[in-house]
């Protein structure tokens, strides 16, 4: 006989892990800096991370640089998004981690590059130095409310189903689960039937520098090769997207490839929130790893020797879920350089489009204010009294998200989230936060506002 499509657990106590005032989900950019904001206003924090180590997909990803801190004021290209991000900074320098700046498309982006190893490393030392909790290994499975509010974050763990109290909830999980189980409303892609696609990033090894840097040192020169090799030899190579973004990290014998693409059966973009199409597209990734490594040792100079070193954990995601929060940040915001009254910190990245088979990019009309305020509004849910929502699955349109999403952009949602989220007073609802007085202290933490 064919199995029930379905099965009725038992209803079961759980045991409680601890009890917190601030309770952050995903250890991402947003994730660090929501939770070491928490921690520095003074509030009991615990981090809730499904890995053994922080990042997000910085790390878990294999996206190996920060995009977004840097954009284009008055002609010039210059750091725009300070605050705990300088903390981490500083301390992945300390360890030589950090690359210096790298530009790119004819200057109007710039990059920093790291080492994921001492990512990781730099992100411990920066938690436990704040004083935040941290729970490896745990998995968000569900909430349990109170009327408006959540009352308790239901984790799996290694130890069994455990439920966490707090006051206050932020979600940084990437794609909004929190937020799903508590009955926020969302949005999936773009709406229809896809959504930005992910990719599964690899590092390649044991380049000849000299070489590689000739050939293949500009942003668009491995996009050249590619087409040219297309052109010489016809399907020889099946390439997932048209052009790559092939990079050397700190020490130029080691690349970082971003160039897979992962679609599902019906061919567009995989849905992370199907356990299904994430496994089959686990396996896609590898395979397009595979066949595109083939190309670079035969065709790239500087990479006839090479090796592939790494291969990310786990497929790159850029998008799923976006709540439909208080206010949804837009593409035409990002194309406008908009302004809000509510601003919480600077998006300095265009917006980076994954299409079917490509990349398209919508840099701001104005060329000498090349980023967008970033309002606190995206954070908040009209639902849930005490979740906030940070990251790549805050409040956004699908085109607004494909800018914001950058670490830059989550780092600043990030921290507004953390510092409110420490300062609410008791019983309050985040929709009645008190926002100049937010953004005062804001900037008192370092943050830059374009004022």
């Amino acid at each position: 006989m064919p199995s029930p499509s379905f099965v009725t657990e038992p209803a079961r106590t759980l045991p409680v892990y601890g009890e917190f005032d601030v309770v952050v989900i995903g250890g991402g950019p947003a994730g660090l800096a929501a939770s070491v904001s928490a921690a520095k206003h003074g509030a009991r924090t615990l981090l809730v991370e499904r890995y053994g180590f922080l990042g997000g997909m910085g790390t878990a990803g294999g996206v190996t640089n920060f995009a977004g801190l840097y954009g284009r004021k008055n002609g010039e290209m210059q750091q725009l998004v300070h605050g705990v991000v300088d903390n981490l900074l500083a301390r992945l320098d300390a360890l030589g981690g950090l690359n210096q700046p790298q530009d790119g498309m004819a200057g109007r982006i710039r990059v920093r590059s790291y080492d994921v190893s001492a990512y990781k490393c730099a992100a411990d030392q920066m938690l436990v130095a704040s004083g935040v909790q941290l729970l490896f290994h745990a998995w968000a499975a569900a909430v349990l409310m109170d009327g408006q509010a959540i009352t308790a974050l239901v984790v799996e763990t290694k130890s069994g189903r455990q439920a966490i109290r707090g006051r206050r909830f932020i979600d940084c999980s990437g794609d909004a689960d929190v937020a799903h189980f508590a009955g926020v409303p969302f949005e999936l892609g773009d709406g229809h039937g896809s959504a930005l696609f992910p990719s599964t990033m690899f590092r390649v090894g044991h380049v000849d520098a000299g070489p590689a840097l000739a050939a293949v040192g500009e942003f668009k020169a491995i996009n050249d090769l590619m087409a040219q090799s297309e052109i010489r030899q016809p399907g020889r190579y099946q390439f997932p997207r048209k052009g790559a973004i092939l990079r050397p990290q700190k020490n130029p014998a080691e690349w970082r490839a971003n160039v897979t693409q992962i679609r599902n059966a019906a061919g567009t973009a995989m849905d992370a929130t199907d356990a299904r199409q994430l496994s089959e597209g686990e396996l896609e990734g590898r395979r397009q790893i595979t066949e595109y490594f083939r190309f670079l040792k035969n065709e790239v100079p500087g990479f006839a020797d090479s090796a592939i070193v790494d291969i990310a954990p786990q497929v790159g995601i850029r998008e799923t879920r976006r709540i439909c929060g208080a206010y949804m940040l837009t593409g035409e915001d990002i194309l406008s350089s908009a302004r809000f009254s509510d601003v919480i910190g600077i998006n300095a990245w265009p917006m980076e489009m994954h299409v079917d088979g490509a990349i398209s990019w919508g840099f701001p009309r104005d060329e000498n204010r090349a980023y967008n305020d970033l309002p606190w509004r995206m954070l908040v849910t009209r639902e849930v009294d005490n979740l906030l929502v940070a990251g790549r699955c805050a409040s956004m349109a699908h085109e607004g998200q494909s800018a914001a999403r950058a670490s830059g952009g989550c780092f600043v949602m990030g921290q507004a989230a953390g510092t409110a989220a420490a300062r609410l007073e008791e019983g309050a609802a985040f929709a009645a936060t008190d926002v100049a007085r937010l953004q005062q202290v804001l900037l008192d933490d370092g943050v830059y506002f374009d004022r």
